[in-house]
């Protein structure tokens, strides 16, 4: 059976970003699998600019960060498989995959790192009523059809949900000459960032209708408009608030999903909130020697805490089949409490590194709050924060001295 110390699949950003980290830590042997035609992932089609801040102090494009790590990855000759579907992963970390080349093949992993990003929640999740015309897409199609296969997909729009794509859809179809009149989002906040809701909405007058969703779409062969009615705190709609707009398109941004599918297979536990793996600090997932980064782990906001997560997920798997796994010592849980809808990892072990960074996201609009960790009652850290909003995830970081405090599980959440 074909043996690879590390097997990365998907070869996206944080794909990439995995692969690298593990070769610089040491690791030789190390494969890339991704079902697409060519390694980039999703940055392939997200032809704006305003990545790469972060990581490259520069602002790039999707394509131009992607290229980066593709090239950092080829002068490290690290091998890829494209046009190849992982059909199966085992909890001994035996993967099946098949190409139209080699068919189906075998092969064993020293460790995996789980990186296969995250999908669109359709229109079926939805239940929106009406008819099933042409003309509504997910926004993420969308912006393949027309970035990269050059179609335009409709000339009068209504978008459902303010997700970061659909806020640069918003825009990208304004400027190809599109009239986007409304983009109606279900929560009482946006779920984008700020800076794309300034950008992509502000600067070219496109309206945000907060607490509204679409209840009836008309047209039978081509969307003819759609029915907007206002929710109310239960986000059911409320009868009497009906508003008719006529358009050939509906856009849909109502949220994204991970790619866990594979995880399931392998029985890895998975948190109810993010739907991604659960994870300790050093993102080993619930099987031994199986790591998880990205979006496939929970849905980032930006694209350099993608790859910066990646980063830490391929030195841990590099660690980890240099050593052949180790036992594994005690962990500390953590659980999200006042206003902190999750955290990234929700656990520690009572044997990590220096500083833990926890990443989280809140559940609405808060200003000038603290963020508190206690464990077992007594305070641990205490940071305040400005604003905080659902669509920005938050960042924090615990040090030796601050675990070294903690006796029992350890809580993260918002105080005055």
């Amino acid at each position: 059976m074909e043996y690879h110390d590390i097997v990365v699949i998907g070869g996206g950003p944080a794909g990439l970003a995995a692969a690298v980290s593990a070769y610089d830590a040491g690791c030789r042997d190390v494969l890339v699998i991704e079902r697409d035609e060519r390694l980039g992932g999703i940055l392939n089609q997200c032809i704006h600019n305003g990545f790469g801040l972060h990581t490259f102090k520069e602002e790039l494009t999707g394509p131009e960060y992607a290229e980066r790590y593709i090239r950092k990855a080829e002068e490290r000759s690290i091998e890829y498989r494209l046009r190849t579907i992982v059909a199966d992963v085992s909890p001994e970390r035996e993967i099946l995959y098949v190409n139209r080349d080699e068919g189906a093949v075998r092969m064993k992993a020293g460790a995996i790192v789980l990186a296969m990003g995250c999908r669109e929640r359709p229109r079926g999740a939805l239940g929106i009523p009406g008819y099933r015309p042409a003309g509504i897409y997910t926004a993420g199609t969308a912006q393949r059809l027309m970035n990269i296969e050059g179609y335009m997909v409709g000339r009068e729009v209504v978008i459902l949900g303010s997700g970061d794509i659909g806020l640069i859809m918003a825009r990208r179809m304004t400027l190809e000459g599109a009239k986007v009149k409304v983009v109606a989002e279900l929560m009482p906040y946006s779920g984008g960032l700020k800076r794309n809701i300034v950008q992509c909405l502000d600067d070219y007058g496109i309206p945000l209708r907060l607490s509204h969703t679409v209840t009836k779409i008309h047209g039978k062969r081509r969307v003819e408009g759609v029915t907007i009615s206002e929710v109310g705190p239960d986000r059911r709609p409320v009868p009497g608030t009906e508003e008719f707009y006529s358009c050939d398109t509906l856009l849909l941004s109502c949220g994204l999903i991970p790619e866990n599918e594979l995880s399931k297979q392998v029985g890895i536990i998975l948190s109810r909130v993010t739907g991604g793996p659960e994870v300790d600090d050093s993102l080993e997932t619930s099987a031994e020697g199986v790591f998880a980064c990205g979006n496939v782990l929970h849905v980032h906001d930006l694209v350099d805490f993608v790859s910066e997560e990646a980063e830490r997920a391929g030195r841990n798997a590099a660690a980890f089949a240099a050593e052949g796994g180790k036992t594994r010592g005690g962990v500390l849980q953590v659980t999200p409490e006042n206003g902190v809808t999750y955290t990234v990892p929700q656990k520690i072990r009572t044997d990590a590194a220096e500083k833990v960074t926890l990443r989280f996201r809140v559940n609405g609009v808060y200003r000038d709050r603290c963020v508190a960790v206690r464990s077992s009652g007594a305070e641990i850290k205490r940071v305040k924060r400005r604003i905080m909003a659902p669509g920005e995830m938050e960042e924090l970081i615990l040090t030796g001295e601050d675990l070294a405090r903690c006796a029992g599980g350890i809580t993260v959440g918002l105080e005055d």
